[in-house]
């Protein structure tokens, strides 16, 4: 049976605040735990007045705690604002607390405007063309496989145990594929948000992964948009409030919350609107949990890969939950 995770964003309801998203986020990992998905990856995001997220590692920490047995990770570290040797540290602190439940998940996106980036990155030369050499880095301050000739060669990365959460190189672009694949690491794409093809992007990255410490065997998962309810009216009316969202997002001037039904419904959409939001359907699957689960195979028969990741941002935290509940049944998930 198809492994079944979750991203969560922890969008900032409309009406609510950055603690409430922070316990509905809480609340949904319990549930995810109990009813069988496999893992939970929470994301990084700067400045942002909808999006609660800035630090996964903090929230990881808390999350783990709250949980019983789902692996949990980051969807992911921003890594080119950090030192690679304090990432190593963090994770291996949290894999030391909960061995064999944790992901850490890297990017090379910014995660915020640029006066984040530059303020996460004040007083420090960096760029992305240093992510290869910064994941590697990575990959030998949690395996202790540091070359002889590294420049920090006799460097551990505290604790030191005998564990390693897991690295995913996480993308939505086949330079990300190619690069997932050049370091032998487990590859996530954002097919929900990309604009390069999934399909292509895994293939990409099957054909020329290159087997290392990390893994012996190519490892993927997709990540994507699924809006689940009892009717597919039902599920249609709650996905409006991505369609604002993302509308908002494709202009480049993210919503200070994510918007109700009832705001994304009233909303005076153009035409020019409505055509947007019509060329990103293909992006997100809606429906009942027969129609989604049809529709998640029949995607995953041409992307290959081993999990799926979904993503399921709905305003109403009651349909958020019942929304993955019918999902695990609807795939038979073991809680």
């Amino acid at each position: 049976m198809l492994k079944l995770g979750i991203l969560d964003q922890s969008q900032i309801g409309e009406g609510r605040t950055a603690a409430h998203a922070l316990a509905e986020t809480t609340e949904l990992a319990q549930e995810a735990d109990k009813l069988g998905y496999t893992r939970y990856w929470v994301s990084e995001h700067h400045a942002s007045q909808a999006l609660a997220h800035s630090s996964p590692e903090v929230l990881i920490a808390h999350l783990a705690a709250k949980t019983n047995r789902i692996r949990l990770g980051s969807g992911g570290i921003m890594l080119p604002h950090y030192s690679a040797y304090k990432v190593a540290e963090n994770f291996r602190l949290l894999e030391a607390l909960h061995p064999g439940r944790i992901d850490v998940g890297l990017g090379r996106a910014p995660g915020g405007m640029p006066i984040s980036t530059r303020a996460l990155q004040e007083g420090k030369y960096t760029s992305v063309d240093q992510y290869p050499q910064q994941v590697a880095d990575l990959t030998g301050y949690l395996y202790d496989a540091l070359p002889a000739n590294h420049r920090f060669a006799a460097l551990h990365a505290s604790p030191v145990i005998s564990t390693a959460p897991e690295i995913w190189l996480l993308g939505s672009s086949y330079d990300s594929a190619r690069i997932a694949a050049d370091k032998g690491a487990a590859f996530g794409f954002a097919q929900f948000f990309g604009n390069a093809d999934c399909e292509q992007a895994l293939r990409i990255y099957r054909e020329h992964f290159k087997p290392s410490i990390l893994n012996e065997q190519a490892h993927s998962l997709a990540a994507i948009m699924v809006i689940c309810a009892d009717t597919e009216e039902e599920a249609k009316r709650l996905a409006t409030s991505t369609d604002l969202f993302f509308l908002s997002l494709g202009r480049g001037a993210l919503l200070p919350s994510f918007p109700s039904v009832e705001t994304a419904m009233n909303y005076p959409y153009t035409p020019g609107d409505l055509a947007m939001i019509q060329d990103r359907q293909h992006k997100r699957i809606v429906g009942t949990p027969e129609q989604v689960k049809a529709e998640m195979l029949k995607l995953n028969e041409a992307y290959q890969a081993d999990e799926i990741m979904v993503v399921s941002p709905i305003h109403d935290v009651a349909a958020r939950i019942h929304s993955y509940r019918l999902l695990a049944e609807v795939f038979e998930l073991k809680g």
